[in-house]
């Protein structure tokens, strides 16, 4: 048993397991709390397949996992970047916005420090209430270890913390293949790319990981044409002026959360232009230049195809034949390319589909979407007094900046301090398990006393069918 089991071990879930740590170490022993997380990627990795070569993060490093929140935390990006022996030189550079590749390392870095936590290649497959006494006050998490076929087993958590990112969206009808693809795989497509230098890639989108594919593509392959297909008349940039930033303040989550419903759309359109099919200015101002003297060269390999949609993409038996009809005409204008990449964008994780049984206990809005409350957890049937919190889905209630960088290091200290005070409140004892600790040590060495770091404890009972349909008779009893 453990008081947190994180779904997930991404930026989000990385800035909890530090906020726990810290919150551990300034906390009397009873009030610690214990965690363990799952994450079903072999190692940790940020968009490791949109870590371009002089791309950069579209966030000040200051909004990192911690210095909004505790600006002296050891897991800063500037004492990463004073333990990598970089920090005059990043100073010298005069730069707000480090490079992706950087901003990932420095996330792999703090990931580093909590090895003990984490049990990669685990996918949670479930999630189930434990009857206790008539209430729900803990759960039992099934984990598939080491792929589809893998070992599944059991832990049993007192509230569950889901952070498993965005899923990469295709238009309906498009099926991924060797030759059809989400720009989210960009790297390692590109490098199992068949047939070699391609003579045509059509890329479809019109925000930034399109422009970003474009440009990439444009610049690797020297011979290569590029067709960038939009509905636009061009790419729109985004809005990172200071006035329309603060809309990522943690402030701004307490006003969004507090508004009206029609109050809270009408916040979100204004505003979709800080994050949502845009492109930084920077860039696009490259991809106009290159553009423009191609023009001037005589020789063009970068087409904008703009007020144009695909109508239809057909692998074909040497590569794939699209369809572009351009929107004022209607004319239709085909095109065998090799390759085509879609970036059209992500959608949220299926959160019922996630917590599985458990699912049926958390309160829906009219629109099927989960009730959250302010600290981020879901509102459930009278009768379940542990926790599920969402970092992510969540822009319904809270706000544009839910799943993004932006809030981390504010929303996962909000989390936490939810999870300690619902904790004392129960008059829990302390878990004894895996606990978080930033001085555990890089390779995690700490965690309590007599407990080893890579130690693995045996995985709770299956609550029997028989007492999961009990539970749910009596809340049906009861009116909930």
């Amino acid at each position: 048993m453990c008081e947190v089991a994180g779904i997930g071990f991404g930026p989000s879930n990385l800035g909890l397991a530090v906020a726990l740590a810290e919150h551990n170490d300034d906390a009397p022993t009873g009030d610690r709390i214990a965690a363990i997380f799952f994450e079903k990627q072999k190692r940790f990795g940020w968009h490791r397949d949109m870590l371009i070569d002089g791309a950069t993060v579209q966030v000040s490093f200051l909004k990192d996992l911690v210095t909004m929140r505790k600006p002296s935390s050891e897991f800063s990006f500037l004492s990463y970047l004073h333990a990598k022996g970089r920090l005059v030189d990043f100073i010298n550079h005069k730069s707000l916005f480090p490079s992706r590749v950087e901003f990932n390392d420095y996330l792999e870095w703090v990931a580093g420090h909590f090895p003990h936590l984490v049990d990669y290649d685990s996918e949670v497959v479930d999630v189930r209430p434990v009857p206790t006494g008539g209430r729900i006050r803990s759960l039992e998490v099934s984990v598939r270890t080491g792929g589809p076929h893998g070992e599944l087993r059991v832990r049993r958590a007192r509230s569950v913390v889901v952070a498993t990112g965005l899923q990469p969206v295709l238009p309906p009808g498009v099926t991924a293949s060797e030759r059809i693809w989400h720009s989210d795989e960009l790297l390692s497509r590109i490098q199992a790319m068949p047939g070699g230098r391609p003579r045509r890639v059509v890329v479809i989108g019109a925000g930034q990981s399109a422009a970003e594919a474009v440009e990439y593509v444009h610049r690797v392959f020297t011979h290569t044409e590029v067709c960038s297909v939009f509905a636009r008349y061009g790419y729109s940039p985004a809005d990172d002026s200071a006035f329309a930033n603060r809309v990522f303040d943690p402030e701004a989550v307490d006003t969004y959360y507090g508004a009206r419903e029609e109050v809270k759309r009408t916040l979100f359109g204004y505003h979709r232009n800080t994050n949502y099919s845009v492109v930084d200015v920077e860039l696009i101002d490259e991809l106009y230049r290159r553009s423009y003297q191609e023009k001037v060269n005589g020789h063009h390999r970068l087409r904008m195809l703009n007020l144009s949609r695909v109508v239809e993409a057909r692998e074909t038996a040497s590569g794939v034949r699209v369809a572009v009809e351009s929107l004022p005409t209607g004319e239709i204008d085909v095109l065998d390319a090799d390759v085509v990449i879609y970036a059209t964008g992500y959608r949220e994780a299926d959160v019922f589909g996630l917590l599985g049984e458990m699912g049926e206990y958390c309160l829906r809005d009219d629109q099927g979407r989960p009730r959250v409350t302010r600290d981020y957890r879901v509102e459930t049937v009278d009768g379940v007094d542990c926790g599920i919190y969402l970092q992510g889905p969540t822009e319904h209630t809270h706000g544009i900046s839910s799943g993004l960088l932006s809030t981390i290091a504010v929303r996962s200290a909000e989390i936490t301090r939810s999870i300690a005070a619902r904790a004392s409140a129960a008059g829990r004892a302390p878990v004894a398990d895996r606990l978080p600790s930033a001085k555990a040590g890089r390779n995690g060495e700490r965690l309590i006393p007599g407990h080893a770091a890579a130690a693995r404890h045996p995985p709770g009972e299956l609550a029997s069918s028989e007492v999961r349909a009990g539970l749910r008779q009596w809340l049906t009893e009861e009116g909930s």
